[in-house]
């Protein structure tokens, strides 16, 4: 018998630079949908994990690259679970409505990447795979849905 486990989790990145501070009422119903989307991912077939402030709230209030940008991290067993989770459930609402609340970014803002099953991303880590996704484009290291790379395979 073959132990089926993976071997790796799919991280992701997803930052946001904001049209308006986070309380104010251009923002609410960004905030009023909050809670309700990260239940729904949590709910999820596949994740594993998300990012949360120290007392186990959204991240929202974790600002590591400035005041106007919020991020959102999270791990997931495959590309497909996060995929159907970000296209084909009710995360689909809010962003189609994005840009009412979020300024288009011009550069890659979301970033894919592997890692060994039980470890949990570093934000330090996943800002590197930005940036090494915006400068060297999709690589095994740092991809996209639009061109995932499988995971490692695993070691004999």
């Amino acid at each position: 018998m073959t132990d089926s486990s993976p071997t790796h989790h799919l991280a992701q990145l997803n930052i946001a630079r904001m049209r308006a501070p986070l309380d104010s009422p251009a923002m609410s119903g960004f905030v009023d949908r909050l809670d309700g989307i990260n239940a729904l991912a949590e709910g999820s077939p596949g994740f594993v994990w998300r990012l949360v402030d120290g007392d186990g709230d959204d991240a929202t209030g974790l600002r590591p690259l400035g005041d106007d940008t919020i991020v959102n991290m999270s791990v997931w067993e495959t590309v497909d679970s996060l995929w159907n989770f970000t296209y084909r459930s009710g995360h689909m609402e809010p962003l189609r409505l994005r840009r009412q609340w979020f300024e288009h970014m011009g550069e890659a803002h979301t970033v894919l990447w592997w890692i060994p099953a039980g470890t949990v991303p570093t934000l330090d880590e996943a800002w590197e795979r930005l940036n090494l996704l915006r400068t060297d484009g999709p690589s095994a290291e740092a991809f996209t849905f639009r061109s995932p790379s499988s995971p490692p395979s695993p070691q004999n």
